[in-house]
C-alpha cells in the first residue's frame, strides 16, 4: 500500500464501512437530504470509477468536475481516483470562452457536469479538441441545446459497486485548477503522496504525521465517530474538497449545502450538531453574523467547536463581532494556496496592530526571489515552501520555472505572498506581490489597509487598489460597501479613521462607494474589478 488517496479512503471504509460519511442537506427549506456511510460512499464512487473505464478512460487521462456542490461532486473525485483518472476542478462561474481555455489548457478527456451549465458545456464542448465523453447530472432546463452525454444517475445504476481495480501509486496526479489574482487559470500539478502530507496534514491536522499508509485506518479503527466537518465554500475550489478529505482521513463525517446560503448554514449546523466550519474570510463570516443577530437569533451552536477560514482572512473587527455571539468557538484563520497546501494559522495577537501574523509549519521559509536564499530577520521577502509541494503547472513550463526551484536535492516552489520573518520565527504577512501598490516610493499591501477600513463599523466590506496618479505614481484607492442603513461616508471621515491605524502614505487618497463588493463563489478579492471600479471612478471625477 502506497500513499494514494484511493487506497488511504479505502482503507477507512474497511474498517469503519457502517459509519456516516457524507450528508448533502438542500435547501431553501426543502428537507431534501441524502445520506451514505463510507461503504455507501465508497460502492457509489465505485459506480462511476467503472463507468468511466468502460467509456474508455485511460489511467492519467484528466476529467473535468464542473458541478456544484454536491453527493455528485466527492462520488466523482473519489471514482476518478480509484480509476486513476486525473480529476480537475471546473469553476462554475465561468463562461464560453473561459471554459474552452480550460478544457483545452487540462487536455480534458471527460466532464461530469451540472444540468444547468448544458448550455455552457454545448457551445464549449465542439471547440475543443480531447474532450470525448460526458456526463449530466439532473435534468436540463426546458430549452436547453441537445447534447450527447450519458445521464449520471444512468451511469451509476448500471454499474458494478465492487472494487476490482488494479494496483494505484503514490505518483498518481491530483490537479488543482487556481484562477488565483491575476491572468488565466494554471492547474497546480500534485503527486498525491506531496498532497497527502502538504494538504491533508498527512492524516492528523492536529499531531503526528502517519509514518506509514496502514497506520491511517488503524488510527480509524482505535477511534470513535462524533466530529462532524462542514466546508461551506464551493468544492470547486481546493480548500473544501481537501477538507472534506480531511474528514474522510479521520473517518468522520462530513456535510455539505449545494450553495451557500447564511440561514440555511446555521440550520444545519444546529441541526446536524456540526463540529467544525470552514469558510473563506468576512465575505461569507458577515452573513453569518447579519442572521445571527435577525431572523436566526438563538440559533444553538452548542456543538460548535471551531469556525476556520482559508484564502481570505477574517478581520479582527469580524472576529470580535462572531466571537460575542459564540464566545466557545475556536476561530483559526489558516494559510495556505494550491501551489502549497498548509502553510500555517494565525497568532493570537495577529490584528490591524500587528498584521497579519503567522506561526508557520517547518516546511516555511521566508526567501529572496531573485536569488532563493533565506532572507534575513525583518527583511521582505517572498513565502516558499520546501518538501512536499507540486511537480509544476499542468502545460505550462514557463510559469512553472518561475515558480519552482531545487535547492540541493529538495524542490521549494515560490508563493506570491510577500513576507518579513522575525526572531522568534513569526512570518507577518504582507500581501501578494502582484497587487502591492507602489506610491510615493512606499510600498503598500491592500490587505493591510482593508483591515484597517473594515474595522470601521459602518463598513460591511473593502477592497483595496492602485490607481495611476501623475503625483505619486499610484495613489491607493478603496471601494467600499457600507453597512445596510448606515449613513454614507465621506473620503475625509474614512481617512480620519485609518490614520489611527495606518503610516499616512497607506491612507487611501480615492473611496468610491459600491453597492457589492464583488468576490469570486468562495469569497476571494477581486482585484481586477476594485482596480476597474476606481480607475473608472477617477477618470469621471477628473472629467
Amino acid at each position: 500500500m502506497e500513499y494514494n488517496l484511493a487506497d488511504l479512503f479505502e482503507s477507512v471504509v474497511d474498517v469503519v464501512p457502517d459509519r456516516e460519511a457524507l450528508v448533502y442537506v438542500d435547501h431553501p427549506g426543502t428537507g431534501a437530504e441524502r445520506r451514505l456511510t463510507y461503504a455507501g460512499l465508497d460502492a457509489a464512487a465505485n459506480r462511476i470509477a467503472h463507468h468511466l473505464i468502460d467509456a474508455g478512460l485511460r489511467p492519467g487521462e484528466q476529467l473535468g468536475i464542473h458541478l456544484y456542490n454536491g453527493i455528485e461532486y466527492l462520488q466523482t473525485v473519489l471514482a476518478c481516483l480509484k480509476a486513476r483518472i486525473v480529476p480537475v476542478n471546473v469553476n462554475y462561474r465561468y463562461v464560453e470562452e473561459e471554459l474552452v481555455y480550460l478544457y483545452r489548457d487540462a487536455d480534458l478527456a471527460a466532464l461530469v457536469f451540472d444540468a444547468e451549465f448544458t448550455e455552457r458545456v454545448a457551445a464549449a464542448q465542439p471547440q475543443t479538441e480531447k474532450l470525448r465523453h460526458l456526463v449530466r447530472v439532473g435534468t436540463p432546463p426546458e430549452g436547453a441545446p441537445a447534447l450527447d452525454c450519458v445521464e449520471f444517475a444512468e451511469a451509476e445504476a448500471a454499474a458494478s459497486p465492487e472494487r476490482g481495480f488494479g494496483p494505484r501509486s503514490a505518483d498518481d496526479l491530483f490537479i488543482i485548477y487556481t484562477g488565483g489574482t491575476t491572468g488565466m487559470p494554471k492547474g497546480v500539478m500534485w503527486r498525491q503522496e506531496d498532497l497527502f502530507f502538504a494538504g491533508l496534514f498527512g492524516g492528523d491536522p492536529s499531531g503526528e504525521p502517519v509514518k506509514r499508509p496502514e497506520e491511517l485506518a488503524e488510527r480509524v479503527a482505535a477511534g470513535g465517530a462524533g466530529i462532524t466537518f462542514f466546508p461551506t465554500p464551493p468544492l470547486m475550489h481546493g480548500t473544501s474538497t481537501l477538507t472534506s478529505f480531511v474528514a474522510f482521513n479521520y473517518g468522520q463525517r462530513v456535510v455539505v449545502h449545494r450553495k451557500y446560503v447564511p440561514e440555511e448554514v446555521l440550520r444545519t449546523i444546529e441541526k446536524e450538531k456540526v463540529s467544525s466550519v470552514s469558510l473563506v474570510g468576512d465575505a461569507m463570516l458577515r452573513p453569518l453574523i447579519d442572521a445571527l443577530n435577525g431572523p436566526l437569533k438563538g440559533t444553538d451552536l452548542s456543538a460548535l467547536f471551531s469556525l476556520s477560514s482559508s484564502g481570505a482572512i477574517m478581520s479582527d473587527t469580524v472576529r470580535a463581532q462572531f466571537q460575542a455571539l459564540a464566545p466557545n468557538v475556536l476561530l483559526l484563520n489558516n494559510f495556505g494556496s494550491s501551489e502549497s497546501g498548509s502553510n500555517g494559522r494565525a497568532t493570537d495577537d495577529s490584528g490591524p496592530e500587528k498584521g497579519f501574523r503567522l506561526h508557520v509549519n517547518e516546511r516555511t521559509q521566508v526567501v529572496d526571489p531573485a536569488t532563493h536564499e533565506l532572507v534575513g530577520v525583518g527583511e521582505i521577502g517572498r513565502l516558499a515552501q520546501r518538501g512536499h509541494v507540486p511537480l509544476g503547472y499542468y502545460n505550462d513550463p514557463a510559469k512553472t520555472a518561475e515558480t519552482f526551484f531545487r535547492r540541493g536535492e529538495e524542490r521549494w516552489v515560490l508563493l506570491g505572498d510577500m513576507a518579513t520573518v522575525d526572531e522568534e520565527g513569526i512570518v507577518t504577512v504582507l500581501g501578494r506581490g502582484s497587487q502591492c501598490i507602489n506610491t510615493g516610493g512606499e510600498k503598500v499591501y491592500p490587505e493591510e489597509v482593508e483591515q484597517a477600513l473594515k474595522s470601521h463599523p459602518d463598513v460591511y466590506d473593502a477592497l483595496v487598489a492602485g490607481v495611476p496618479d501623475a503625483r505619486w505614481g499610484n495613489h491607493v484607492a478603496a471601494v467600499v460597501q457600507l453597512r445596510a442603513g448606515a449613513d454614507p461616508l465621506d473620503l475625509a471621515a474614512v481617512q480620519a479613521h485609518c490614520r489611527t491605524r495606518l503610516a499616512g502614505y497607506k491612507v487611501p487618497r480615492q473611496l468610491v462607494l459600491a453597492d457589492r463588493i464583488q468576490r469570486s463563489p468562495s469569497g476571494k478579492a477581486d482585484y481586477r474589478w476594485a482596480r476597474s471600479v476606481a480607475v473608472s471612478a477617477d477618470a469621471e471625477a477628473g472629467a
